[in-house]
């Protein structure tokens, strides 16, 4: 005779099988809910890493401030700068950067489109004309014409394509940094299906500094000019200028030499003391980096970089 189980049982068993179900349910959520608190809070430890590390790259900053300010002879300091990156190194060793500069005005002012009705800016205009076309045809870009009304909106219409990034730079007018360009250049490429536009080195030929409001002062750091922008400003061969060329030779000189016409009005005659410096910098086993500029001794705008 086989045994009947009372109700009782099967209610037992019932709750027993529902309080596993709960359970392993819970143990599902916790599960998750954990995972997220972990991911939660390393990326909180990343941000406070990362804090901590901007408050020391604004120590790094302070210290080279002085130095800069302090240093009397700013040609033979930028000379020395633009040659390579220099590592800058306490006795106690506490203090330890790597300091890479460049003239800010080592390239055709991308600002300068929109001076086409501007007669004190013939010379600037007629040279970063002469750069745009010479690029447009030798990469063969589809639409030149959208290209350079985005770019011409963005400079100086009412348009803008382009969010600036910080609030320093939402005070300026113009294209003022390479990532305003490139985000420019972004759009465009999608607009047209344009892939050959990432092709072309524009850094080499171009900078993106806010223009100066005197004509006079819209000029060429001409001796730290790349040979890929010497050779289009004055038709030579780019190969032959590779060979010869040195950043940091005087280019009235070297374009003489060539039997080219140097334009006076184009170039800076004496040392231009407009440098941009990107610092990296070490801390709790990464590298970070920050970048300032130094304007006629003026040392500011640093710019916070993060992690590399």
């Amino acid at each position: 005779m086989f045994k009947q189980e009372s109700p009782f049982h099967h209610s037992v068993a019932h709750r027993k099988g529902f309080a596993l179900i709960l359970t392993l349910s819970a143990l599902t959520v916790i599960i998750a809910l954990t995972a997220v608190l972990i991911t939660y809070l390393d990326e909180a430890r990343k941000d406070a890493s990362t804090s901590k590390a901007m408050i020391q790259g604004n120590l790094y900053y302070s210290d080279i401030k002085k130095i800069f300010k302090g240093f009397k002879e700013k040609k033979a300091l930028y000379n020395t700068l633009y040659l390579s990156p220099v590592p800058l190194i306490s006795e106690d060793g506490r203090f330890s950067v790597i300091v890479d500069c460049r003239p800010l005005a080592n390239g055709v002012n991308i600002n300068w489109l929109a001076a086409g009705n501007e007669s004190n800016m013939t010379v600037q205009y007629d040279a970063v004309r002469q750069v745009f076309e010479s690029l447009i045809q030798n990469y063969d870009i589809e639409d030149a014409s959208r290209l350079e009304e985005m770019l011409l909106e963005e400079i100086g219409g009412d348009r803008k394509y382009v969010q600036k990034e910080q609030s320093r730079l939402r005070q300026k007018n113009g294209i003022i940094s390479f990532k305003q360009f490139t985000d420019i250049l972004d759009r465009y490429q999608r607009e047209a299906d344009d892939r050959k536009i990432v092709q072309i080195p524009w850094e080499k030929f171009f900078v993106f500094n806010e223009r100066s409001k005197d004509a006079q002062e819209n000029l060429v750091d001409g001796n730290y000019i790349s040979a890929e922008l010497l050779a289009v400003l004055f038709d030579i061969d780019l190969a032959s200028v590779k060979e010869d060329w040195v950043e940091g030779t005087e280019l009235k000189t070297f374009v003489s030499g060539l039997g080219g016409s140097y334009n006076d009005k184009l170039f800076a005659q004496d040392f231009s003391d407009r440098s941009q410096c990107d610092v990296a910098y070490d801390y709790e086993g990464e590298r970070f980096a920050f970048r300032f500029v130094d304007i006629e001794g003026e040392v500011k705008h640093f710019e916070f970089f993060g992690k590399q």
